[in-house]
């Protein structure tokens, strides 16, 4: 099979022996795979697999079942995505089978392919981590991004009101169209977001530069949820804030996640956030997507952070 490797820091496919399933295990013919910001750490040599994963780039794909074992759900010809901790940029990935999704109704496997990783992450850290009720209101670092996109969409679908911090006026109309109410621009008016303030849960890619703001725009039993470190790692925070406010800090990564917490998050996903696809209520948001030829230019869009949404790499649009 055909793998894409990130090599010293250069992008190189390479040719690898597929390897056989094991019990659970499914093969699927790869379509597409959506490109994350994790995936230029580990090109950049700063974010390597779990142990135990592919060393090929990729967190998520969506394909054609080509092969099952007897335990399996799937069949072959199923068409499915999957969340994965590697490997999604090849020809063909082996997952276990519980980490893979039907396709929703009426999508393109191409756009299917730019779902798990950041609705997955959206889902899990506002609703199951978070433990996000109805008509909470929520504040989103980096808004414009594939999972800022996809969680102000499902705090729209779900009864949350929601707020962005973004780069651009641009990103900003863009969160609004999604259904945010507003948002500021963080090189001119991040504090501005007192204004919108107290918020029950943050969701943060960005960490250390917004610490003590998160904890003054958090209200009382808020919770922070730290999934990146974008704007550094060391912070100064007055824990009395966090004391006084019962605030709580949650630390979450999904890639180093157990099997079974990725098998759960995909039947959710499946169970409750699929069909609204279906009912057109939620969008892909597929900004751009590149030929497989073309994957210095893809990785290229996503690190000038001026792509709205997913980025995809198109291996096979044949399997359409």
């Amino acid at each position: 099979m055909n793998a894409l490797q990130g090599i010293e820091g250069q992008l190189e496919w390479q040719s690898l022996s597929a390897r056989a399933l094991a019990p659970g295990e499914i093969r699927i013919k790869v379509a597409a795979a959506g490109l994350n910001r994790a995936d230029l750490l580990q090109l950049a040599g700063n974010y390597p697999p779990p142990p135990g994963a592919p060393a090929t780039l990729g967190l998520e794909c969506a394909g054609v079942v080509s092969e099952t074992t007897a335990d399996s759900r799937w069949q072959v010809g199923d068409r499915v995505c999957a969340l994965l901790a590697g490997g999604g940029m090849a020809s063909e990935v082996v997952v276990d089978g519980r980490q893979a999704a039907s396709v929703p109704e009426g999508l393109s496997l191409i756009e299917a392919a730019a779902l798990p990783e950041v609705w997955a992450t959206a889902w899990s850290n506002l609703f199951d981590l978070a433990a996000l009720q109805p008509g909470e209101k929520v504040l989103l670092h980096a808004g414009a991004s594939g999972v800022g996109s996809a969680a102000i969409q499902l705090c729209k679908a779900f009864g949350n009101p929601c707020w962005v911090s973004v780069g651009s006026q641009d990103r900003l109309a863009h969160c609004e169209r999604l259904g945010a109410e507003g948002g500021v621009l963080r090189k001119t008016d991040l504090e501005g977001l007192r204004d919108f303030a107290p918020f029950h849960v943050i969701l943060d890619p960005v960490g250390a530069n917004y610490a003590s703001l998160n904890l003054d725009l958090l209200g009382q039993d808020g919770r922070w949820v730290l999934i990146g470190l974008m704007g550094g790692r060391q912070a100064e925070m007055d824990l009395g804030k966090v004391l006084g406010k019962r605030i709580r800090i949650i630390g979450s990564t999904l890639r180093n996640r157990s099997v079974e917490f990725k098998a759960k998050t995909m039947r959710s996903l499946e169970a409750k956030v699929w069909p609204l696809f279906a009912e057109g209520k939620l969008n892909v948001n597929l900004e751009r997507r590149f030929a497989a030829q073309n994957a210095e230019a893809a990785f290229a869009a996503l690190e000038s952070n001026e792509v709205n949404g997913k980025v995809v790499l198109v291996l096979d649009e044949g399997l359409e």
